[in-house]
């Protein structure tokens, strides 16, 4: 509309502008970038914590579960077992049964 009115005295009317190429200063194409990654980090930590709740929600559960069963954590005592065996790395396990580790528990 501004420039509709400047025109006016020319006799010409203008409808539309359109905006073909935009040069930005460096210094604000950058604080522009800045502004993007601080925004792209913030999303990033609230997506990390929600992932945080979300597994301690399933341990919570988990260990629930493993409560009502004694067995239960025997399979799954074997099962980390397994799984760690299966890596191939240096480390060393020795597997002790559950019942001497009682004592410790309690």
């Amino acid at each position: 509309s501004s420039l509709d009115d400047a025109t006016d005295d020319w006799g010409i009317k203008v409808e539309r502008v359109e905006i073909k190429d935009v040069k930005l200063p460096l210094q604000l194409q950058r604080a522009m970038a800045a502004e993007a990654e601080a925004s792209r980090e913030a999303r990033a930590k609230v997506i990390a914590a929600e992932g945080e709740m979300n597994a301690s929600r399933a341990l919570k559960e988990a260990s629930l579960v493993i409560a009502e069963s004694p067995s239960a954590l025997q399979l799954r005592y074997l099962q980390t077992l397994n799984t760690i065996a299966a890596e191939k790395n240096s480390t060393i396990i020795f597997p002790l049964p559950l019942e001497m580790m009682q004592a410790f528990m309690k």
